[in-house]
C-alpha cells in the first residue's frame, strides 16, 4: 500500500504554492511518473532518429535542445542492449533543464566539477553539453552509488572525463580549480513522491532541516576549488523553500556570490521563487505545473574577479605544440602503438599506466589529472585501453565503448537482439565460422557493444561481470518508443 503523503507537507506545500497551484500538484501526484529518456550526441545514429524528433515517442521535452524525450509509458530498458551500450539514458525530464543553463552561460571550453554526481544522469548531461576542450570531474563519495556512476560514464562513452569517489571537503585542497561546480545536493526528496514510496514514508520537517544544514556544509567544504567568477548550478529534487531559496539566499550572502536568471519560455511550466521575500531569480519544476517530477534549480556566479580556465590554458598549449609537466603517475612499460591504434586520434592522447591498466588521457590534461591524484580519490582517468594479459594485449571493455573507438581495427559482428542479450548476460557464445580468432568486437544495430576473445568453437566473453544482466527473462524487444 502506497505510504500516506505527511499532512505537514500537505500545509506546508499549501502555504507556499496557494490554492490553486496547490490543487494541480495534489491532484499530480495521485498519477504516476512521467518516463523521459535523452539520447546521447556522441552515439546519435539509434533507430527512429532523425535529429529532432524520435519515432514513437510521446513528445519532445521542450528544454532539451532536441535530445529528451517523453515516453508514454515504461519500457523494459533494462532488456534494452542500446541502453547498455549507453545510446541514451533514462533521466527525468525537469533536469534536463540544466542543459538550458549551459547553453546560456558556458559557451567555452570549462574544467567542470559535478559534486553529487551519482547514478549519472547530470554527468552523462554536461558531457554532452559543455564545449569541445572542456574536462568533467564527476564525483561521487558513496561508494556503493560511485560504481553505477563509473558504469554509467563509462558506457557514455566521452573520453575527457574523470570519475572520483571523495568527500567535499577533500576537494578544498584544490583551491580555484574549476570554472563549473554542479552541486545537486542530497535533499528531502520530495520530488520523489511519484517514483519512491521510501520518500514519501521518510518526510518530515525534522529531515528537511537536516537536509538544508547538511546542503549548506557541503557548499562551504567545496567553495575554495571554486574560481572566483564561477559558476554554481544547485540544485535540488525538493519543493520547500528551506532547502531551496533559503539555501540560495545563504550561498549568495554567507559564501558570496550573485544570483543569474535563465532563459525560461512561458510554455514549459517553470514555477518561479516560491518566497515573496526573496527577490532573485529561482526555478522549480512541480507536478502539475510542468510536466515531470519536482526539481529545483538556481544558477549563482562566485564573487570575485573571473580566472583564466586551466581548460582554455590548455587549448592554446596544443594549438602551441607545448606540453605541462604531468604529474601523474610514471608510465612504466609503453602500450604499443598498435593497441594505440585502437584509438580513432591517438596522437591526442597520452598512455598511462595503472596497475595492469592502460588509459589515454588527453593531451594537456595530464597535469590536472594529477593534481586531482594527489588530493581526491581517481577511480578512472579518460579511457581505459588494454590490459596485458601474459603475453597478450587485450582490449578494455571501456574501448568499445568510447566514442573514440576505432572500430576499423577490430572485427566487428553484427548481432541479434537475442545474441545481445545472452553477450550481457556473460554468456559464452559461438560466432559465425567465417570469424577470425582472436577480439571481436559485437555491435548491436551498428551500436558496439562489447569485445569477445574468439577461439573458434566458442567466443569467451569479455563483458565486465558487475554489469551483466541477472534476470533471465526476454521480453520482446523495442527500443522503448519504437517497436522494432
Amino acid at each position: 500500500m502506497q505510504p500516506e503523503i505527511s499532512q505537514d507537507f500537505k500545509d506546508y506545500a499549501f502555504r507556499l504554492l496557494g490554492r490553486e497551484r496547490y490543487g494541480r500538484f495534489s491532484r499530480a501526484l495521485a498519477e504516476g511518473p512521467s518516463v523521459s529518456v535523452r539520447l546521447n550526441p556522441f552515439k546519435a545514429g539509434l533507430p527512429g532518429w532523425d535529429g529532432g524528433r524520435l519515432d514513437g515517442a510521446d513528445a519532445p521535452v521542450p528544454w532539451a535542445d532536441g535530445w529528451g524525450y517523453y515516453l508514454a509509458s515504461r519500457p523494459s530498458f533494462a532488456s534494452d542492449p542500446l541502453w547498455h551500450a549507453g545510446g541514451y539514458y533514462v533521466q527525468e525530464a525537469s533536469s534536463m533543464f540544466l542543459g538550458q543553463v549551459l547553453r546560456q552561460y558556458v559557451d567555452r571550453p570549462v574544467v567542470a566539477l559535478d559534486l553529487c554526481a551519482a547514478p549519472g544522469g547530470k554527468s552523462t548531461h554536461l558531457r554532452s553539453c559543455l564545449p569541445g576542450g572542456s574536462l568533467l570531474v564527476s564525483n561521487e563519495p558513496v561508494r556503493a552509488r560511485a560504481q553505477v556512476l563509473l558504469e554509467n560514464l563509462t558506457k557514455w562513452g566521452h573520453p575527457d572525463v574523470v570519475v572520483t569517489q571523495s568527500y567535499p571537503q577533500d576537494f578544498s585542497a584544490l583551491p580555484h580549480v574549476f570554472d563549473l561546480l554542479v552541486a545537486d545536493v542530497p535533499c528531502s526528496g520530495e520530488g520523489m513522491f511519484r517514483k519512491e514510496e521510501e520518500a514519501v514514508a521518510g518526510w518530515s520537517m525534522e529531515q528537511v532541516m537536516m537536509c538544508r544544514d547538511r546542503q549548506r556544509a557541503i557548499l562551504e567544504d567545496v567553495w575554495p576549488a571554486l574560481k572566483p567568477g564561477g559558476l554554481l548550478v544547485y540544485s535540488t529534487c525538493t519543493l520547500n523553500a528551506y532547502e531551496d531559496e533559503e539555501n540560495v539566499a545563504w550561498i549568495a550572502g554567507t559564501l558570496g556570490a550573485e544570483v543569474l536568471p535563465v532563459e525560461v519560455d512561458d510554455a514549459w511550466g517553470a514555477t518561479g521563487n516560491l518566497c515573496g521575500d526573496r527577490s532573485f531569480p529561482a526555478y522549480h519544476f512541480i507536478p502539475g505545473l510542468a510536466r515531470g517530477e519536482g526539481f529545483f534549480l538556481a544558477v549563482l556566479r562566485k564573487a570575485g574577479e573571473e580566472e583564466a580556465s586551466d581548460a582554455g590554458a590548455i587549448g592554446k598549449e596544443r594549438r602551441r605544440g607545448g606540453k605541462k609537466k604531468d604529474l601523474g603517475r610514471p608510465s612504466g612499460m609503453a602500450l604499443p602503438k598498435e593497441c594505440q591504434s585502437w584509438l580513432s586520434h591517438p596522437d591526442e592522447f597520452e598512455f598511462r599506466q595503472e596497475g595492469g591498466a592502460w588509459s589515454a588521457v588527453r593531451r594537456g590534461f595530464g597535469s590536472l589529472v594529477g593534481r586531482l591524484r594527489e588530493a581526491v580519490n581517481v577511480w578512472q582517468a579518460g579511457i581505459p585501453v588494454a590490459v596485458l594479459k601474459g603475453k597478450d594485449w587485450q582490449p578494455s571493455p571501456a574501448l568499445a565503448l568510447s566514442v573514440e573507438l576505432d572500430a576499423s581495427r577490430f572485427p566487428v559482428c553484427a548481432v541479434s537482439y537475442e545474441t545481445a542479450v545472452a553477450f550481457l548476460r556473460k554468456e559464452t557464445l559461438v560466432l559465425p565460422p567465417e570469424l577470425p580468432k582472436g577480439y571481436v568486437l559485437l555491435a548491436f544495430r551498428d551500436v558496439p557493444l562489447g569485445f569477445v576473445k574468439n577461439i573458434g568453437g566458442r567466443a569467451n566473453n569479455l563483458y565486465p561481470a558487475e554489469w551483466k544482466i541477472r534476470s533471465s527473462r526476454l521480453p520482446e524487444y523495442t527500443l522503448g518508443w519504437n517497436p522494432a
